[in-house]
């Protein structure tokens, strides 16, 4: 199941990525000298250790979510539902770059770092002035989107869209080394943003439009070189069983049980279940994995034998509380195929299944939770009308979870398609068609205890944003028309919002900086920075004239 690979880099390759390096190099130092001219940060070294990681400050977001939990919950309160309604823009930077803003910006020591497809920006959290950009070797990868970069020590970590690993230097932007982690020309390409770990920088790749073979691989992140990989799937020259299983979002890790958890996509072929019999393992599967080995501990698997494209990548929230009148470690996730789950993270024991939109292609759910897949769901030739659609209940964008209301908040999509299995379209790869009827966006408040929806809102069409929720009692999320919308957290209600003029792809983050709150959003390419307006200075007390100054 484990195997060390690292392949050097072709000549062509490194010819241009020297040809970068010594393009940036006379650049870094212009940008270095109008920075310094123009910014109130400087690029100091960066520091960010495990320690950090495992517990960040108030005034960083050094992950994908935030912290290790994926919870996406700031403990920030400055901003709340009294004063929400002032939130005014700090500013605003446009990319100038074609593309929709899918990344999760990180923030270490005063610089946020986010990208788009072949760049990455290194700019000043507290104006919005660029520091660096990196612009990628083009290449012909699939360009469907980027999630961002990770950082340790001064090192950021970005995957290329054909599915190398960088090393950038934090302070300049040049690459320090390049290895590749899957092989785009086989149909592979990567979008996510890095999970470090200790001394291991986790990574995975796309691609189920081929028969592929899914892995999760740990890097050494001074050298680039293969620590262990784990394995979703046999290779590929397996007979009837399935393939994929691609680990493509960012997971989640719990430091006390030193477990890493990630969510496995969808196998293939696609829509073709008679040549891959069974439950299909690990494919759709959450997995909790041992950080320094790669080995596997537990696994829980949301959708056997998917036939739909449901991935099971959807983040696996960690977080410890009452369940049943006990406390529990859970693992929560809301799953593509319309099924929340709740599950002791300790060792992958079901604690609730349930529903959280209209599902009807199971036909209940068995003794461990896990969900029954009707065969007379699976695509036909004369089609099967299925709820949800490709697209799922939800997707990649981040739920958010709120330790004080034990609610769930996650965009979801209800929504109908049909399925067709067409001998036109082969019995590999994606192997049939879906043709999606009707959907809509919601934000469900799902309460964990329960899994009963507490409250929807209304976001129009399906939505793309992510979710962040705030001790200030605020949600923060963007509808289907490109608006910025805070809510209260306990109901739902709308307490603000403003247009992005673009499609919102990403996750709102928060953070503090001089005593001030931040919230970071982005629409189209534009990245925006939100905050209260500052207390108009008091007016100097009159003087009183006296006889030294009246002479």
């Amino acid at each position: 199941m484990f195997s060390r690979i690292s392949k050097p880099l072709s000549k062509e390759r490194e010819r241009t990525l020297k040809q970068v390096r010594m393009n940036w190099k006379k650049s870094a130092r212009v940008l270095t000298l109008a920075a310094a001219a123009t910014a109130t940060t400087g690029l100091n070294a960066q520091n960010v250790d495990s320690a950090m990681l495992k517990n960040p400050p108030r005034d960083s977001w050094l992950g994908y979510h935030g912290d290790y939990s994926g919870r996406r919950h700031s403990a920030l309160t400055e901003i709340n539902t009294r004063n929400v309604s002032g939130l005014s823009l700090g500013w605003a930077f446009q990319t100038q770059q074609n593309g929709v803003l899918k990344a999760t910006p990180i923030l270490a020591d005063g610089i946020l770092y986010f990208t788009l497809p072949d760049h990455v920006w290194a700019i000043d959290a507290r104006s919005g002035h660029q520091l660096w950009h990196y612009a990628a070797p083009q290449t012909k990868a699939f360009h469907i989107g980027q999630r961002g970069v990770s950082i340790l020590k001064d090192k950021l970590y970005y995957m290329t869209s054909d599915a190398h690993l960088q090393a950038l230097d934090a302070k300049t932007g040049n690459v320090l080394w390049d290895v590749e982690v899957a092989d785009s020309k086989k149909g592979q390409w990567a979008t996510m943003s890095p999970l470090i770990v200790g001394n291991h920088v986790l990574v995975g790749a796309s691609g189920d439009f081929d028969n592929l073979q899914g892995f999760l691989r740990a890097v050494d992140p001074d050298t680039g070189k293969t620590q262990w990989t784990f394995y979703s799937t046999p290779t590929v020259d397996t007979p009837r069983v399935a393939y994929s299983g691609n680990m493509w979002m960012t997971g989640t890790y719990d430091p006390d049980l030193n477990l890493i958890y990630f969510g496995t996509g969808n196998p293939s072929p696609v829509l073709n279940g008679k040549v891959r019999p069974g439950d299909n393992l690990y494919t759709c599967t959450i997995l909790a994995l041992d950080p320094e080995t790669g080995k596997l501990v537990w696994h829980f698997q949301p959708s056997p034998h998917d036939t739909h494209d449901w991935d099971a990548v959807e983040i696996p929230v960690l977080a410890d509380g009452v369940f049943e009148g006990k406390p529990r470690k859970m693992l929560m996730q809301a799953s593509r195929n319309g099924y929340f789950f709740v599950i002791d993270r300790t060792n992958g024991k079901n604690l609730l299944t349930t529903t959280f939109g209209p599902v009807n292609w199971t036909k209940g759910v068995d003794k461990d939770g896990r969900p029954i897949p009707n065969p007379d769901k699976e695509p036909a030739p004369d089609g099967r009308l299925i709820a949800p659609d490709e697209g799922g209940m939800t997707n990649y964008r981040s739920p958010s979870f709120d330790p004080k209301t034990g609610l769930f908040i996650v965009s979801a999509s209800p929504s109908y398609s049909l399925y067709f299995n067409k001998p036109a379209d082969g019995a590999y790869g994606w192997a049939g068609a879906d043709y999606g009827l009707w959907s809509k966006g919601v934000l469900d408040a799902i309460d964990y205890k329960t899994g009963k929806i507490r409250w929807s809102h209304e976001l129009g069409q399906r939505a793309g944003s992510g979710v962040l929720t705030t001790e200030g009692g605020l949600t923060f999320t963007g509808d289907s028309t490109g608006n910025f919308l805070a809510l209260d957290t306990a109901t739902g209600k709308t307490l603000w919002h403003a247009g992005a003029g673009g499609q919102i792809a990403s996750s709102p983050i928060s953070y503090e900086l001089d005593g001030h709150q931040y919230i970071l959003t982005s629409g189209g390419n534009v990245m925006f920075a939100w905050r209260l307006p500052e207390a108009p200075a008091a007016p100097a007390a009159k003087r009183t004239p006296t006889a030294a100054t009246t002479k």
